[in-house]
């Protein structure tokens, strides 16, 4: 058994128990008649620690900003991802972080939600549907109004509700359709908000990386558990990328762990740094790679994205706008992808 696995299920349980008693659903969605304009504190709900998740809430941070341009906004996160992650939204003046390890961290989690009580906003926002803390978390501040993001039927027909990112957008959208009507905008994309130098950083230290200067198609080969492909199928599309080397240069980034698919076969990039990474990838022509924090770290730093999927959804998670594009390549082959490259590039 995982020790860890163990502890992240209990914590999950106890977070769902105490949602299923404190929060009642039918009851969350109340009309918001407060004048937009006078709203000026709210509280966003999304405590999870991984990269993507992290990401893929910063369209709803966006709208939110555009809905309440008077407003300050809080963040109930996990980790500490969104320190860089919203390093460059000024609109956000605190984010509360969960230990990532509450157990081992029991007086500094208990002291986060805790301090919701310390603040009082004029509407507290769960990012996220499924999520039982975040749930929790809108249940117990001190909001004036609570909007829990609970699916809404009169919206279901539209193609992309469930996206993850787009979801919550939809819903409050909705709500304020008696002051604004935005049905029609476009949805935000993901977006970690680079600011021009660290765009320039990036575009010196790509340069850097080749003797020839071309421009860039970049892979990332890696993923988490069964979403990662083999190094068989990597290697396989790898040979069929190659056909487009003599007019640019292949970029391999490198995750954390250090490990490749394709067995460092071309130029490979390594940081730890996410702001640095999100930078080299705002350079370059396309980045291509599976479901991960770094496919939606790709798609924040506005570079066409190409993303892979094989176990997730891309109704959930798919990369989104511009030219970006998700593939089930449990439908769409290699020479799809190579065609899909082809057409952006």
């Amino acid at each position: 058994m995982n020790p860890k696995g163990n502890i992240n299920y209990l914590r999950r349980k106890i977070n769902r128990f105490f949602s299923k008693i404190f929060v009642n659903d039918s009851k969350s969605e109340l009309n918001f008649n407060q004048n937009v304009s006078q709203v000026k504190k709210v509280l966003i709900t999304r405590p999870n620690h991984r990269l993507g998740n992290n990401l893929l809430l910063t369209p709803l941070v966006k709208e939110v900003i555009e809905i309440f341009p008077n407003a300050e906004i809080h963040l109930f996160l996990m980790g500490n991802l969104g320190d860089v992650v919203f390093e460059n939204y000024k609109e956000i003046t605190k984010i509360i972080k969960l230990p990532r390890k509450p157990f081992k961290n029991i007086l500094d989690y208990f002291s986060c939600w805790l301090s919701l009580f310390n603040h009082n906003y004029d509407i507290s926002i769960n990012a996220n549907r499924v999520s039982s803390s975040g749930k929790l978390a809108v249940k117990i501040s001190r909001s004036r109004y609570k909007f829990y993001n609970v699916l809404n039927k009169d919206l279901s027909d539209i193609e992309d509700y469930i996206h993850n990112a787009k979801n919550p957008i939809y819903n409050l959208r909705y709500q304020m359709r008696n002051q604004l009507n935005r049905f029609d905008d476009i949805i935000p994309k993901l977006d970690i908000k680079l600011r021009d130098y660290e765009i320039q950083n990036g575009h010196k230290l790509l340069k850097s990386m080749f003797r020839e200067q071309k421009p860039v198609i970049a892979v990332f080969t890696f993923a988490t558990a069964d979403k990662c492909y083999t190094k068989k199928w990597w290697k396989e599309i790898y040979t069929k990328i190659k056909v487009f080397e003599n007019e640019y240069n292949i970029l391999e980034i490198l995750p954390m762990e250090n490990v490749s698919q394709i067995d460092f076969a071309v130029k490979s990039y390594y940081s730890m740094d996410i702001r640095e990474i999100a930078s080299v990838m705002s350079n370059v022509k396309l980045f291509i790679g599976a479901d991960s924090g770094m496919m939606h770290l790709a798609h924040s730093s506005n570079t066409t994205t190409i993303g892979l999927f094989s176990v997730t959804e891309p109704e959930f998670y798919g990369v989104y706008g511009n030219r970006n594009i998700s593939i089930d390549t449990n439908v769409n082959n290699t020479d799809f992808i190579i065609n899909c490259i082809r057409e952006r590039i």
